[in-house]
């Protein structure tokens, strides 16, 4: 079997997961080959799990290296689009983790790049690959349960302590993450709430700053949507609650879905809406309940690892292509933008106000750390 020769750029919390499963056989179509990371705390960690690995203390050196086929990106947020484009230069393939970055511009100069290359180039949106949330998606692509009404995300079982934050001084930093609870923790919702209920028209939403902790950015958001054929969305999010909530309802003209927990509910109307006449006054349709219950989350992260490494050897389709992290992204900066400025806005964003705004928080940040460096990174790039 052939093996694609691949490198992780960070073996942080998520670069050391890939590793792992990697080195445990568990993307078969994969050989880790090297690593880079500035701690060497972290490269020592890799040579104890394998002593053919070469590990690096400068991420350019490996690229420059000639070992790789093939590299995933797991560092801070705003550093995303840049190592990926040097992959794309040197025609290496790409992994990018979660969020594709911080703002939208970057973001969009990286898939310029990604296309330019010509290489595989992936997002790790790894909760694609559960069934429950696939099952969702495909109820809505068939028009099975008709136009959307209403959807409603309560994502609240984040729940982060204080010491959490104080972990590290570039957490939940303007300047050393980008954001807090939408850039950390929800990326993964805000892609699967567009991707099963497509993207909103208008975005309007009520961010606290450090409302439940000692930080700069947000941790606590509501945000009402407003979707192109009329349909209405709620979505909120906190790290403050405990135990917290999980529930996502989709409403149709045909039905409804709501996903809580293990289990998919899903309500057929027999008469849609748009189409019913009511013989009495309180009258509804009939209708029918499903209950599906999901024991696993799928493949996860093995699973888009494994789709990244079959489409760069056979041409499959990928889990996520990297150029969808703009969708979820841009409804982070939209929720973020509307906070910034105290109005709606409008999707797509007005990617240079939203830059110029993040610019102006980032230079204000008060705590240094990785993000002391990132600042003159990112300063001038839009």
């Amino acid at each position: 079997m052939k093996k694609i020769r691949t490198g992780i750029i960070g073996v942080g919390n998520m670069g050391s997961t890939h590793a792992k499963n990697i080195l445990d056989g568990k993307c078969p179509e994969l050989e880790l080959v090297a690593v880079a990371d500035i701690d060497p705390g972290r490269l020592q960690w890799c040579a104890e799990k394998s002593g053919e690995l070469r590990c690096f203390e400068s991420a350019d050196a490996m690229l420059e290296s000639g070992l790789l086929d093939a590299c995933i990106v797991a560092v801070p947020h705003y550093q995303h689009p840049d190592w990926a484009i040097k992959c794309f230069d040197r025609h290496i393939h790409v992994m990018v983790e979660k969020p594709a970055g911080v703002y939208t511009a970057q973001v969009r100069r990286m898939n310029e790049a990604a296309e330019k290359s010509g290489v595989v180039f992936g997002m790790m949106f790894n909760q694609r690959t559960n069934p429950m949330y696939r099952k969702m998606r495909e109820l809505m692509q068939s028009g099975e349960l008709g136009a959307l009404h209403r959807v409603s995300w309560i994502i609240t079982d984040w729940y982060r302590a204080q010491l959490y934050y104080d972990s590290g001084d570039w957490r939940a930093t303007w300047r050393g993450e980008g954001g807090g609870v939408l850039l950390n923790q929800c990326p993964h919702q805000l892609d699967l709430l567009q991707w099963i209920c497509g993207m909103p028209a208008r975005v309007e939403a009520k961010l606290h700053f450090g409302k439940w902790h000692d930080i700069e950015v947000e941790d606590d958001v509501t945000a009402y949507l407003e979707y192109p054929g009329g349909a209405t969305g709620l979505f909120v999010t906190t790290t403050g609650d405990c135990p917290g909530t999980n529930r996502f309802e989709v409403t149709c003209e045909k039905g409804r879905m709501v996903a809580e927990g293990k289990e998919l509910k899903i309500t057929r109307l027999k008469t849609a809406l748009d189409s019913f006449r009511a013989d009495t006054v309180f009258g509804k349709p009939e209708y029918t309940d499903e209950t599906i219950t999901y024991p696993d989350q799928g493949l996860q992260h093995i699973g888009v690892l494994n789709s990244f490494a079959s489409c760069i050897l056979k041409g499959t389709p990928l889990i996520a292509g990297g150029e969808e992290g703009l969708n979820g992204l841009m409804l982070s900066n939209a929720m973020h933008l509307s906070a910034f400025t105290g109005k709606a806005v409008s999707l797509p964003i007005d990617d240079q106000l939203y830059y110029q705004e993040l610019m102006k928080r980032v230079k204000a940040s008060g705590k240094k750390g990785t993000g002391q460096s990132i600042l003159a990174d990112v300063a001038g790039t839009y």
